[in-house]
């Protein structure tokens, strides 16, 4: 999943420099991994289950993990308000993790 995600940040960074907009670059990037995701593993994810996802949830999940992945490699394509959702949300993950 690591590679898909990586595949589909990089999308956006490079619609983003073309000057595309955002929720599109997001949209196709997250559209083409749900895609190959369906069409090349049957919509199953090794880290998720066994089960496999629909569409709509492989389309949900890749359109997140194309946004924090953008965040990563390309911040500044990223709209300010859209990082500040990823930074809350990547310190609130950070928050809820268990004690050792």
């Amino acid at each position: 999943m690591g590679l898909y995600t990586r595949i589909a940040a990089v999308n956006v960074c490079i619609s983003r420099s073309a000057g595309i907009d955002f929720d599109k670059s997001v949209g196709i990037a997250g559209e083409t991994i749900a895609q190959l995701i369906l069409g090349q593993h049957k919509g199953e994810i090794q880290q998720v289950g066994t089960k496999a996802l629909t569409l709509e949830e492989l389309r949900r999940g890749s359109v997140n993990s194309a946004v924090l992945g953008s965040a990563e490699i390309c911040p500044k394509e990223v709209p300010a308000d859209v990082m500040k959702k990823v930074q809350d949300a990547i310190k609130q993950q950070g928050t809820n993790k268990p004690a050792p």
